[in-house]
């Protein structure tokens, strides 16, 4: 039973990245047929995290009152009705209305199912977990890639994705007795009471090391923002490809992060999550180089998009899945929330200061943001490991 509660869970995150690289992937064509500016997804980007960073500051007292279930439920239809809303609009505002569900839906999503495998599962599912994410929005690129070439355009594959999100908020409904049938039970079907002490942000934030935390996974998110948004754009800007290629080997990004994460899974066994983290900074360092340097051919950038995912892959999950070990099993629903919140902060001002700049310059300066956030994520989490063990130290 609590093996098809995960599948469930899995299935979720899957639809929570669905979404999520489909204005990457389509922007380079979108802009132009809503007349609109290239660096205007920046506008876009924003809405949805300040909906989102709202989502998460309250996804602990939301789904203490309605359930994981059904908090997960009603967030994929919220997704996937503003999905369809996106294959219909006509305008650039119609947009900005419509990133306000989606926003909320996603924030709900991520906290609320991150904090339920931080706590009830080991690290090997928080690694799948973000791998079935990294799967979804491996799919999106392709989608939107296939649509591009169609008579129906960049619609066409917002209309396939809604399709599909929808098809998984009727799975998500009809699983909500299960989690109601699983609760406070953990993976062996026993009764498992979990402390649960709600905090404020402000209470969060005098957790020794949080701040550092929650600063590193703001470079983190960063991070995979540049390739979400602008990877496409980049091969369209520098190495003049067509916008349908483009958006297929923006999708490299996610084949490469979807592998890691599923390798991660097996590598926890044997890896603590603060030795991923390190080798995942600087995997991703390392990887775009290969970006940095301009070829004669788009081949080696591709390959580097592809490896700064694979780099990618454990951060996200190992820092999330450390959480309750940090800084206690009684804080860790408001902990993720804050935690979230300054994810998606992180990318909220980040794809529109980018596109500024780079309109203004060049889309060249992108694997160089790339390269210095990596380097900040790594100084930051091991920062926070000093606080965390020096605070465990005089306990």
């Amino acid at each position: 039973m609590f093996s098809l509660l995960i599948g469930i869970v899995y299935l979720a995150f899957i639809s929570l990245g669905l979404p999520d690289s489909l204005l990457g992937a389509g922007w380079p064509v979108m802009h132009l047929d809503l007349d609109t500016a290239v660096s205007a997804s920046g506008y876009l980007c924003i809405i949805i995290s300040l909906c989102t960073i709202a989502s998460s500051l309250l996804s602990e007292h939301v789904t203490h009152k309605f359930g994981t279930g059904r908090v997960t439920a009603v967030s994929v239809v919220l997704t996937a009705g503003a999905m369809l809303g996106f294959s219909f609009s006509s305008s650039f505002w119609m947009l900005c209305l419509l990133a306000v569900p989606y926003g909320f839906g996603a924030g709900a999503i991520d906290s609320a199912l991150n904090n339920y495998v931080a706590l009830h599962l080991s690290s090997r599912h928080m690694s799948w977990l973000h791998c079935c994410w990294s799967l979804g929005a491996l799919i999106s690129p392709v989608i939107m890639g296939q649509a591009l070439t169609g008579a129906n355009s960049w619609r066409g594959g917002y209309r396939t994705v809604s399709f599909i999100q929808f098809g998984l908020a009727a799975v998500m409904f009809a699983a909500i007795p299960l989690w109601q049938k699983m609760a406070g039970k953990n993976v062996n079907g026993k009764t498992e009471e979990v402390p649960d002490v709600p905090l404020t942000p402000a209470g969060v934030l005098r957790l020794p090391g949080t701040k550092m935390m929650f600063l590193g996974f703001f470079c983190y998110i960063m991070i995979e923002t540049f390739p979400m948004s602008w990877a496409s754009t980049y091969f369209v800007s520098v190495y003049a490809l067509d916008a349908d290629l483009a958006a297929s080997l923006a999708s490299l990004f996610y084949i490469g992060m979807t592998a890691s994460r599923a390798l991660t899974g097996f590598l926890t066994r044997k890896f603590s999550d603060r030795q991923l983290i390190r080798a995942g900074a600087m995997a991703v360092a390392a990887a775009s180089l290969l970006i940095v340097f301009r070829f004669d051919s788009y081949l080696p950038a591709a390959v580097g998009f592809a490896l700064v995912g694979f780099g990618c892959g454990p951060v996200y999950p190992c820092i999330t899945h450390s959480t309750p070990a940090n800084f206690g099993a009684q804080y860790s629903g408001s902990v993720i929330g804050v935690q979230m919140a300054f994810a998606y902060f992180g990318s909220t001002f980040t794809p529109l200061l980018f596109g500024k700049l780079a309109q203004a310059t060049t889309f060249r300066l992108l694997p160089f943001g790339i390269l210095l956030l990596s380097l900040c994520v790594f100084a930051l989490t091991e920062s926070t490991n000093r606080i965390v063990d020096k605070n465990r130290a005089q306990s």
